[in-house]
């Protein structure tokens, strides 16, 4: 959500909002909660998508690396022109430890995207009881 949408839709939301005319109740205290909450979605949604994007790229390092590795690996044998090396086996463990570790650092940064947006989140919601709280004592 870009900031435009956002406030497209803080001004309709402040439009709807500003008819009532409620005692004892802060209108724009209000309002002000919503346009946080506006903002704190755009800011975790825009935290997902850039998680989505790291995790799409390095998926396609790990493909490219592992594609390069495979072409060499067939250039070599072909080369040779024999049999694969005795060491074949060896280079295959080696690929496929370095693909654990790989899916290990794309687990990691689906983790990170994920928490990231969530701790945006967690931070509005915790102002917004805060807010209410404020806004639900009597005024003296």
């Amino acid at each position: 959500m870009d900031s435009t949408n956002s406030n497209r839709i803080f001004a309709e939301y402040k439009k709807v909002i500003g008819q009532f005319k409620l005692p004892g109740i802060d209108v724009a205290a209000i309002l002000e909660t919503r346009r946080k909450d506006i903002e704190a979605i755009a800011e975790a949604n825009t935290t997902a998508i850039a998680g989505v994007q790291s995790l799409a790229q390095k998926q396609s390092e790990i493909l490219r690396t592992t594609l390069t590795e495979l072409q060499s690996l067939v250039s070599r044998v072909g080369q040779s022109g024999a049999q694969p090396a005795a060491n074949t086996g060896e280079v295959v463990q080696q690929a496929l430890q370095k693909a654990l570790v790989d899916m290990q650092e794309l687990a990691d940064t689906a983790y990170r995207a994920q928490s990231d947006s969530f701790a945006v989140v967690t931070k509005r919601v915790a102002e917004h009881v805060e807010e209410l709280k404020t806004l639900l004592q009597p005024k003296k």
